[in-house]
């Protein structure tokens, strides 16, 4: 068991998933899903209350049936699997712990069920312990426990088996904030050890951002994006994924195109594009700059109310009829009225069709000297 590490690293497993959905009568929580999680890696799966991720999680590791289609993990087919026959371990939200066991026991008591000696159980249980800051409490009760201290319970019950799969539910939704920030750099940490493939279900962007390898965001059961989060926050597929992704979030604003520039609903000029018809534009709070002097650029608008966070500001702004939230570096001066000159770089510019609410790739013409 010293070699918990390379271990877990060989165990790792891709899934995937392919035409998997799931219905409870003539309701479609997930119509259809294909989709691979890579071997070792940390993936998300990221979306609102309600969206289908719990049901996903469920599936894989088989505490609820599939409707149709196929969960494969490695070269196995395991959705007509037990749970016990998948090699995953799951973490729930709630812990799940046995509270007149002690923490020793806990984390033991799935290697007793599998027959391990006496002997093998207490060299794994200390290995873990020692790896999750748990060595000084294994003669505890859950109940003599912090919130952060249980979680941890959790997990070590779950890697002790060396799995290929963990699943996490929404693990760190208990914890205070200040818990759910230490924890999640124990998550990463731990992740980084024992390479696992690791699957976390969470409705916190804060937790998918500095968590994951890659984010799957699920829109009612759907797939709306499956990136790094890179790739989903500097170039989100929707105006779902911009919207969900960021705090604050990214401005979106109706325009209008005419084939040669796109155009406020007050008729303000904000950028030149090929396109005609009607659009929504994207733009992140920082990427919006205040000038302090009119622009060949410059958009007006009115200051409604100022956010002083320490660390940076945040204005809220009338543009063209549409709330837009500006974030300000530490140390800028506001403007001394309610007036504000905006520019926004067309290079940080994203274009969103109306009705499908998809991001529209090539929508602007080249950046021209008004523009920079």
């Amino acid at each position: 068991m010293n070699a918990i590490d390379p271990a877990i690293h060989i165990a790792a497993a891709n899934i995937r998933l392919d035409g998997v959905s799931k219905t409870y009568g003539k309701i479609a929580v997930i119509p259809k899903l294909d989709v691979e999680f890579r071997a070792g890696e940390f993936t998300v799966v990221l979306g609102p209350s309600g969206c289908g991720k719990s049901t996903l999680m469920q599936m894989i590791a088989g505490l609820e049936r599939v409707s149709s289609g196929k969960i494969v993990i490695g070269e196995r087919e395991v959705q007509d699997l037990e749970p016990k026959e998948r090699g995953c371990a799951m973490v729930f939200q709630n812990y799940a712990l046995y509270p007149h066991m002690t923490v020793f026991d806990n984390i033991a008591y799935s290697l007793k069920i599998a027959g391990y000696t006496k002997a093998e159980r207490r060299a794994r249980v200390e290995v873990v312990a020692k790896m999750l800051g748990l060595t000084d409490y294994l003669e505890r009760k859950p109940g003599q426990l912090s919130g952060g201290q249980r979680q941890r319970v959790a997990i070590g019950r779950a890697i002790v088996r060396e799995p290929a799969v963990l699943l996490f539910d929404e693990p760190l939704s208990n914890l205070d904030a200040q818990l759910r920030h230490d924890t999640r750099i124990e998550l990463a940490e731990l992740h980084r050890r024992i390479g696992a493939t690791t699957v976390f279900v969470t409705h916190d962007q804060v937790e998918a951002m500095t968590l994951a390898d890659r984010i799957l965001i699920l829109n009612k059961g759907e797939v709306e994006q499956y990136g790094t989060p890179k790739e989903i926050y500097h170039h989100p597929a929707s105006v779902f994924v911009a919207k969900f992704i960021g705090s604050p979030p990214m401005n979106i604003l109706p325009v209008s195109g005419d084939g040669s520039v796109l155009r406020l609903s007050d008729g303000q000029l904000v950028a030149k594009s090929h396109l005609k018809g009607n659009f929504q534009l994207g733009i992140r709070p920082e990427d919006i700059v205040v000038e302090h002097s009119v622009q060949p650029s410059s958009l007006k608008a009115h200051t409604r109310y100022r956010e002083d966070l320490g660390s940076h500001s945040i204005l809220a702004a009338d543009l063209s009829g549409t709330m837009i939230r500006i974030t300000t570096p530490f140390g800028s001066q506001a403007p001394d009225s309610n007036a504000l000159l905006l520019s926004c770089p067309q290079t940080k510019l994203h274009l969103f069709d109306t009705v499908t609410g998809k991001a529209i790739a090539g929508a602007f013409s080249a950046t021209t000297k008004d523009q920079k």
